[in-house]
């Protein structure tokens, strides 16, 4: 606990803190589109113990620096690309994204049978969904952190506070979803890059961060723009 008094941990706390927010998004977003498709009160409780098992996934895997270091060793050569156990991940992470994210559209496309359709998953399925997203996110979260940060309690602590504030903002951020659905249809969008990217990763083709939430930034601002348009307030100005 020596770090509470060094001002420069607490500068990295807040820095790392805001980091995880940032990339914590699009994990609420996710789980915000799958607990959709479960009645009124499971949607709750599927977000709140989402966002719980994420927390406890990025915690166990802090707790496992080493065995986290060893992820990034080669495990097998193919045409001459290193494979390690993190690329496998995020392959299979990337892969799993995109095959969702593009289902989903494909549901929202079908209109009403297609919602019929979503409202029939269960709830262990929905689940199983979120901790595999979990997974994927935990892994690319605790990697930069382990690059950003030495000590392990300024880790763990930034991941608690940024998942505390996700489950604080997880109702408000469904809920909006819920309201706009061309705001949903973006959200996939997203989730579509995202999946790209990190298939990429997998294979050593980084993707600058910044360029795909500045990319993330700007569409929400035209999206933000369009919905003002659509639903002007009103002014209370007589009609003629």
């Amino acid at each position: 606990m020596d770090w509470l008094t060094d001002p420069n941990a607490w500068i990295a706390l807040a820095t790392l803190t805001a980091l995880e927010i940032v990339l914590g998004v699009d994990n609420i977003v996710f789980i915000s589109i799958l607990s959709a498709k479960l009645p009124g009160p499971q949607q709750v409780r599927a977000r709140t113990l989402g966002l719980a098992l994420a927390l406890f996934g990025r915690v166990a895997l802090l707790l496992s620096l080493t065995w986290i270091m060893r992820l990034t060793k080669p495990l097998l050569t193919v045409l001459r690309q290193e494979i390690s156990g993190r690329d496998l991940i995020l392959l299979a992470g990337g892969l799993f994204l995109l095959a969702k994210a593009t289902h989903e559209i494909h549901e929202s496309m079908e209109g009403d049978h297609g919602e019929r359709k979503a409202k029939a998953s269960s709830f262990g399925k929905v689940l199983v969904q979120i901790m595999i997203l979990d997974l994927v996110f935990s892994l690319d979260s605790v990697i930069t952190a382990v690059g950003m940060v030495q000590d392990v309690g300024v880790m763990i602590t930034a991941v608690v506070i940024a998942i505390v504030f996700m489950m604080m903002s997880a109702g408000a951020v469904a809920a909006f979803i819920h309201r706009h659905p061309t705001v949903k249809m973006l959200a996939l969008s997203f989730l579509l890059l995202v999946g790209v990217a990190l298939v990429a990763d997998s294979f050593d083709i980084h993707v600058p961060r910044g360029y795909v939430y500045f990319a993330m930034a700007f569409s929400v601002f035209v999206e933000m723009l369009n919905l003002r348009v659509r639903h002007p307030k009103k002014t209370g100005s007589p009609t003629h």
